[in-house]
């Protein structure tokens, strides 16, 4: 269970960490598009798990490398604009959420279902 202390510091990073990557890690990305979807906070708040998504989907492990590559220099971003409401600042590790592949997955299979009409006779 996430405490008050870790789901409001997790908006915050989220919050940040959108604006990082909007102005300054963007145009790395070669035309793809990032969304960052969650942020989840150790309970001493030295770790942040941030999940993403990136469309076309087929971008997603290169995108993945461009952001381990500069994590040092994002996390030293990060550390500016919330140097003064927090007292440390978390190790940053990315995750790619491939939620919305799985649904289109999901969705894909159930159209393609063949299934038989129920037969209606009473016997």
């Amino acid at each position: 269970m996430e405490s008050q202390r870790q789901h409001k510091y997790a908006k915050q990073i989220l919050k940040d960490l959108a604006q990082i990557f909007q102005r300054n890690i963007q145009d790395s990305f070669h035309g793809a598009f990032v969304t960052l979807k969650e942020v989840k906070i150790s309970p001493d708040l030295s770790i942040a798990s941030i999940y993403i998504s990136v469309l076309p989907i087929s971008k997603g492990e290169e995108v993945m490398l461009i952001i381990d590559q500069n994590n040092k220099r994002i996390r030293g971003i990060l550390g500016k604009a919330i140097g003064k409401q927090a007292r440390i600042v978390p190790h940053l590790r990315f995750f790619l959420d491939n939620t919305e592949e799985e649904a289109s997955k999901m969705d894909s299979l159930l159209e393609n279902l063949d299934i038989p009409e129920e037969d209606q006779s009473e016997d």
